[in-house]
């Protein structure tokens, strides 16, 4: 009782070409190829990306003497 024959499929492809037509299946298909494609590509560029060399790492010398800091003469000032 629960499977279909032959002919059940026949009819639902037949109808399902009625009701979407040749072309627009094409289509569809088509635009899921592109998908694909599309995705592949996109994969390997990240194990490109990953496979690059890391640019050294940069270091911060913490005995270095700071700066001088000028002092502000323009704070608790108004301006008139």
């Amino acid at each position: 009782m629960g499977s279909l024959s032959i002919w059940h499929w026949i009819v639902v492809i037949a109808v399902v070409l009625l009701l979407f037509g040749r072309g627009k299946i094409s289509d569809l298909m088509g635009d899921v190829a592109q998908g694909i494609k599309a995705f592949k590509k996109g994969m390997q560029d990240d194990t490109k990306e990953a496979e690059k060399p890391a640019e050294p790492v940069k270091t911060i010398d913490h005995n270095a003497t700071p700066a001088p800091t000028a002092a502000r003469t323009d704070v608790g000032s108004k301006a008139v």
